[in-house]
């Protein structure tokens, strides 16, 4: 494929379907069409040029030697780690990435957040909770989070994710534990919060999550789309 080949396809099919498919009624004004497709920025602007670069890496070390990325991080992923990192002095901080597509903004949150489960493995309650827009999405993500589990040996049997779409039960996929009657009664040491309409469930007393004494803690939301 050539693009400019394919640009001036385009332009000329789009030329014909005006010229043949919107021509005035009125005689008087039989010629305006033509002539004003006849001006070829009246149509079309261009051509354009985008060079995008690639992202930069970000030399250093793995962020969590726990559990290893496996890859040199790009720059943006870095600085990530440092501001998402519980366990830095300054770090847990509210965070905004905004990249392209296939640019790894799903490493930004997600590492940060499997090595704090890690950290706090022994503890009961939930540690993070993720927020996607369509079920599509989670379903897939959830995927991706159960495979990381069970590929890092010090997460594997020592950290469990849920997944959550609005039912009692959910399918389990290798680590990926199910949303059961057991969770619902369990005491999570989380605070009750609600961030969007599709997280309403977290105000309902019979699907609440975070029910229970000691509940103090605040659910960390650090994945929003």
């Amino acid at each position: 494929m050539i693009p400019s080949t394919v640009a001036h396809e385009v332009t000329r099919a789009l030329h014909d379907f005006l010229a043949t498919g919107f021509g005035p009624s009125n005689p008087a004004l039989a010629t305006v069409l033509v002539d004003f497709l006849a001006q070829p920025e009246n149509l079309v602007k261009g051509p354009y040029l985008s060079i995008a670069l690639p992202p930069k890496l970000a030399p250093g070390g793995e962020p969590f030697p726990e559990v290893p990325l496996g890859f040199t991080p790009y720059r943006h992923q870095r600085i990530a780690h440092q501001r998402l990192d519980s366990a830095a002095p300054h770090g847990g901080r509210s965070t905004i990435v905004a990249t392209g597509t296939g640019s790894g903004k799903t490493e930004c949150f997600l590492w940060p957040i499997l090595d704090h489960c890690r950290r706090h493995a022994g503890e009961e309650g939930v540690k993070a909770i993720l927020v996607y827009p369509m079920n599509a999405l989670a379903f897939d993500q959830a995927r991706r989070n159960a495979n990381v589990i069970h590929g890092t040996p010090a997460l594997r049997g020592k950290v469990s994710a849920g997944l959550y779409v609005g039912e009692r039960e959910a399918a389990a996929h290798m680590v990926l534990a199910s949303v059961s009657e057991r969770a619902y009664n369990q005491p999570m040491w989380c605070r009750k919060s609600s961030v969007a309409p599709r997280c309403a469930w977290l105000l309902q007393v019979e699907d609440c999550l975070f029910s229970g004494s000691g509940a103090d803690r605040v659910a960390r939301m650090p994945h929003l789309h």
